[in-house]
């Protein structure tokens, strides 16, 4: 028997007093498991996908994770080469890296969920720009030349992809509109008329395209947006917007702000709930909803991200939307994002489930357990798990504690998440599967928590160094690389139990295999 990552696991073969206990029924199929957690997955701008490290690193997770979408911001900005004029004005299209990236996207599977943005300076009616890589969030000067564009763009994918392929795409218009002085410098009726202009236009191309918005910070703006949709007759398919885990807040360009993890216990879930109830209340209620951002924190520098408490809160949240939404998109796959400009440590506090180095975070298993789920989900009597079965007969069973440790206002995240942070023992976990097929299993049992898959407080042991070398980055990958803490073959006649030792903000995943 193997043991890792100081962890007591105890197999028995009798019922345990005085433990916590959970059953999970192998006959009883409550349905087919949503698949909304890996629908899409979210990454920093266009540019960045031309890289061959951002490449490699999208393809593993892909392979990994599962993910279907993926969505970026900076499609139009001018570190793409989209769109100039001549010297009469008449415009110039260009979709070299376009291609590059989008043909990278279909050879590795993975789909765009297409935000348009931001306004190529050519076409822009003002200089202003935000991030490192000056993205402009103008208006455009010309309506008609941005529906051409818009219009031109789509007819090219058609031609390069296919109608049947490009109508299982999303777009969306713009990000977050609601944001004057960030993403936008309009008002809410300057972005409807974008929303109008660019809609038409993709439809224009074909009525099976999907088009949707507002794509807003906080939840903002959706009854108004299906309000005017409604009144203007323009097309809508899906209603989309943002949600971070905390309070104040939307939107940190710098990667400076203090940010302090929310202690509302609706945090994220919701706020994904209270929007899917103002669309079904709405004249529209079957329009698709896509949380196209979410995580613990809106800021780039926020190290809630690179700790064993993201794998735990990531769990809790998705469980607790349960279907209200079509796709949760997590910011972002990977550190290699730029909006502050490039990063100078390994653990910054980026967005990513995975960093520079290629370095698994906490937040990357989550997204591995569940994504080895089988299809069909199980009867549970814990709401903080699942539990599921494939084809085989082979049960998998996914659970976890979220505890939020933060002090609260007392202390923001850049502070209290950027030490060493043991968690405190929970006592026992009593798992009892019933009416399993008899027979050989092997049972395979996998944990994320502290000092487990917790590569932050390994490099936290190596001092933090501000860089790593080659030898700390093997040595942290060798001490947090998933191996199982248990494997063994088992023996059933239709029941087993299975003891395990719990923790804060542990995440265990166990498996069984019939033999």
């Amino acid at each position: 028997m193997t043991i890792r990552c100081c962890l007591t696991c105890l197999l028995v073969l009798s019922a345990l007093a005085g433990f916590s206990q959970v059953t999970v029924d192998a006959g009883r199929v409550k349905g087919p498991l949503s698949k909304m957690f890996n629908e899409c997955v979210g990454a920093g701008r266009a540019n960045e996908g031309l890289r061959a490290d951002w490449q490699r690193q999208l393809r593993f997770v892909k392979d990994a994770l599962g993910f279907r979408y993926i969505r970026m911001h900076g499609l139009l900005t001018d570190d793409m080469g989209v769109y100039s004029e001549d010297r009469n004005g008449n415009p110039l299209y260009n979709w070299q890296y376009i291609d590059q990236l989008y043909d990278f996207l279909e050879e590795i599977h993975i789909r765009p969920f297409v935000e348009l943005g931001f306004m190529p300076q050519a076409l822009a009616s003002g200089p202003k720009t935000i991030f490192w890589w000056r993205g402009n969030v103008t208006p455009p000067k010309d309506y008609q030349k941005w529906s051409n564009l818009i219009e031109a763009l789509v007819r090219h994918w058609v031609e390069r992809y296919g109608e049947d392929e490009v109508a299982r795409w999303y777009f969306e218009v713009w990000n977050e509109p609601n944001l004057k002085d960030g993403f936008w410098t309009g008002d809410q009726a300057e972005y409807f008329k974008l929303y109008a202009a660019t809609a038409q236009a993709i439809k224009t191309v074909s009525r099976r395209f999907k088009v949707g918005g507002p794509a807003t910070a906080g939840n903002a703006w959706v009854p108004d947006f299906i309000d005017f949709c409604v009144r203007s007759k323009t097309p809508v398919d899906f209603v989309s917007t943002h949600t971070y885990g905390v309070d104040q807040g939307f939107l940190d360009e710098t990667g400076s702000r203090g940010t302090i993890l929310s202690k509302n216990e609706r945090s994220i879930w919701g706020d994904i709930r209270d929007v899917r109830e103002q669309i079904d209340r709405s004249v529209y209620p079957r329009l698709e909803l896509h949380y196209t951002e979410w995580s613990a924190s809106y800021t780039p520098s926020d190290p809630i991200h690179d700790s064993y408490h993201e794998a735990a809160f990531i769990l809790d949240k998705i469980r607790k939307t349960g279907t209200a939404a079509g796709s949760m998109s997590y910011w972002t796959f990977t550190d290699i994002f730029e909006e502050a400009g490039p990063r100078f440590t390994s653990f910054h506090g980026g967005f990513g489930l995975i960093n520079y180095e290629d370095i698994l975070k906490p937040a990357f298993f989550s997204y591995k357990y569940l994504n080895q789920l089988g299809p069909f989900e199980l009867v549970s009597s814990d709401p903080s798990s699942w539990a599921c079965k494939d084809e085989h007969g082979g049960i998998q069973f996914l659970f976890w504690n979220f505890t939020n440790t933060s002090p609260g206002d007392s202390i923001n995240d850049q502070v209290y998440y950027k030490r060493d942070l043991p968690s405190r023992s929970l006592g026992a976990r009593n798992i009892v599967f019933v009416h399993l097929p008899p027979g050989d299993y092997t049972l395979s049992v996998y944990k994320t928590g502290y000092r487990c898959n917790d590569p932050y407080t390994t490099y936290l042991d190596l001092g933090a160094p501000a860089q790593l070398t080659r030898q700390q980055v093997a040595s942290i990958k060798a001490h947090n690389d998933d191996a199982p803490v248990l494997r063994k073959t088992v023996t059933t006649k239709g029941e087993y139990r299975l003891t395990l030792d719990m923790r804060e903000n542990d995440v265990y995943f166990v498996k069984l295999v019939r033999q």
